[in-house]
C-alpha cells in the first residue's frame, strides 16, 4: 500500500462507507420523518420543507464525521511511517510564549519521538482559544491554529534564554514607537534589507547581543529568507524552541516541511552554541 499523501485521500472513502451502512439512513430517516411530522402540525408545506432540511444536514453531518475520521486515518498512518508515537490528549504546556497565549489551548495531534537524526521533539497541530463575550453575555470562542515543531536545545540556555522571530507585521512606520513600550525585550536589528522585510526580531533585554548577531550568520539569514514558508516564526525560550506556522498541516509533504524546519533552526543553535562554548580541554586548562 502506498502512502497516504494526504489527508483529504482518505474523505471520499470514508464518506462512502458511512453512507453505505444502514444505520446512518435508519437515523437520518427517523430524524427527518419526525421533524417533517411536526411541520405536518403547520402545513404540508412546512413538512416537506423540514423533511427535506433535516435530511440533507443528516448528509452534511455524515461527511464531517467521515471527514474527521480520515483525519484521523491520515494522522495515525503518517506516525507509523515516521516511527513516531501519535497523541490526541497530551499537553504541550507553557514552556514558550505561543504556547502560553489564549484563554485555553487544545491539542489536534501531536507526533512524538525523532523528527531527525539526532533530534528528539514534538509535531503538533496545535490552537490557542481566546473567549470573549457579546452585549448579551452570549460566550463565544476564537480558534488559532498552528502547525508547530517543539525541541528541546537545553545546552542554548548558557548564551541566550530568551529569542523571538516573527513574521513582519507590515507596520515598519511605527516600529520605533512600538518599541519605546517595550518593557523586557529589544529588537534586533540586522543588516539584511530582506530580513527587516520578512521578520521581526526581539531578545530579552539581558541577552548578549553579540552573541544573538552571530546566531543569524549570513548563510542562516539567506536561509530564513529563502526558505521556510510564510508567516514562519520561531521562539527560544529556557531551552525550549518553538518553531510554528499558521494553520493546520494536513499534507505528508506539509508535516514533514515543517520538521526539516523546524529541526534546522534548532541545528543552527546548536551549531552556534558549540562554536560559542569552551571545550572540555579548555576548561580544563582555565581551571
Amino acid at each position: 500500500m502506498s502512502e497516504v499523501a494526504h489527508a483529504n485521500a482518505l474523505r471520499g472513502a470514508e464518506f462512502k462507507k458511512h453512507l453505505g451502512q444502514p444505520k446512518t439512513w435508519i437515523i437520518i430517516g427517523i430524524c427527518s420523518a419526525l421533524m417533517g411530522l411536526t411541520g405536518a402540525v403547520i402545513e404540508p408545506v412546512v413538512a416537506l420543507a423540514l423533511f427535506v432540511i433535516t435530511l440533507l444536514a443528516g448528509i452534511l453531518v455524515t461527511f464531517i464525521v467521515a471527514d474527521g475520521r480520515a483525519a484521523k486515518t491520515f494522522y495515525a498512518a503518517y506516525a507509523e511511517s515516521r516511527g513516531l508515537t501519535m497523541w490526541s490528549t497530551k499537553s504541550l504546556g507553557g514552556s514558550t510564549p505561543l504556547l502560553r497565549k489564549g484563554d485555553k489551548q487544545r491539542v489536534e495531534v501531536i507526533f512524538e519521538g525523532e523528527l531527525a537524526p539526532g533530534s528528539e521533539g514534538q509535531l503538533a497541530l496545535w490552537s490557542f482559544i481566546v473567549e470573549s463575550r457579546g452585549g448579551k453575555g452570549n460566550k463565544s470562542e476564537t480558534h488559532y491554529r498552528f502547525t508547530l515543531v517543539l525541541l528541546s536545545v537545553p545546552e542554548s540556555t548558557q548564551h541566550l534564554k530568551d529569542l523571538r522571530a516573527q513574521r513582519q507585521s507590515g507596520f515598519k512606520a511605527l516600529e520605533k514607537f512600538e518599541d519605546a513600550f517595550r518593557r523586557s525585550h529589544e529588537r534586533v536589528t540586522l543588516e539584511s534589507e530582506t530580513m527587516h522585510d520578512k521578520y521581526e526580531i526581539f531578545r530579552g533585554k539581558q541577552e548578549d547581543e553579540i552573541w544573538v548577531r552571530r546566531l543569524f550568520s549570513p548563510s542562516f539569514i539567506v536561509w530564513l529568507s529563502e526558505v521556510p514558508p510564510k508567516k514562519f516564526g520561531f521562539e527560544l525560550e529556557n531551552g525550549w524552541l518553538c518553531a510554528y506556522v499558521p494553520k493546520y498541516r494536513d499534507s505528508a509533504e506539509g508535516l514533514d516541511e515543517m520538521v526539516r524546519i523546524g529541526t534546522t533552526v534548532a541545528a543552527r543553535v546548536r551549531e552556534e552554541v558549540s562554536q560559542s562554548s569552551p571545550t572540555e580541554t579548555e576548561r580544563e586548562i582555565t581551571q
